[in-house]
């Protein structure tokens, strides 16, 4: 089976938007990690695209002030999984759902509590490399 992730380490995040109920992270790019079934080589791709959290609340408004940055890595969780450093592409989940990401070089962090997440990209993946195994 083919597996499509994004790697949070490295992507950047360019905005946070709050507006009626609704926080949404702006990945741009987004750093995806393409693996196919069979092959030992995994492939590197960019992409923008949207975080979003449905009946959401963002815990720290203050992070505003420290974007645009690079994500450091975090928890991204719908229901009872928890995703470390990555997010399956695609994403959608009602429930519960948080995250805690860490900025570069900031203490701040993007933490946010919802009722539902989301995954939204735009346009088309665009090929950046292979990954070979050393």
């Amino acid at each position: 089976m083919d597996s499509t992730s994004i790697d949070l380490v490295g992507s950047k995040i360019s905005e946070v938007k709050c507006e009626q109920g609704q926080v949404s992270v702006r990945l741009e790019p987004a750093y995806l990690v393409k693996t196919m079934t069979g092959s030992v080589e995994r492939t590197r791709w960019w992409q923008n695209g949207w975080l979003v959290f449905d009946e959401a609340e963002l815990e720290d408004s203050s992070v505003h002030a420290e974007l645009p940055a690079e994500c450091a890595g975090g928890d991204v969780g719908e229901n009872i999984y928890t995703y470390r450093d990555m997010l399956p592409v695609p994403l959608e989940s009602a429930g519960q759902a948080h995250c805690e990401l860490r900025l570069v070089g900031s203490d701040r962090r993007i933490s946010v509590r919802a009722g539902g997440v989301a995954l939204k990209m735009e346009g088309v993946p665009h090929y950046i490399e292979h990954i070979r195994p050393e």
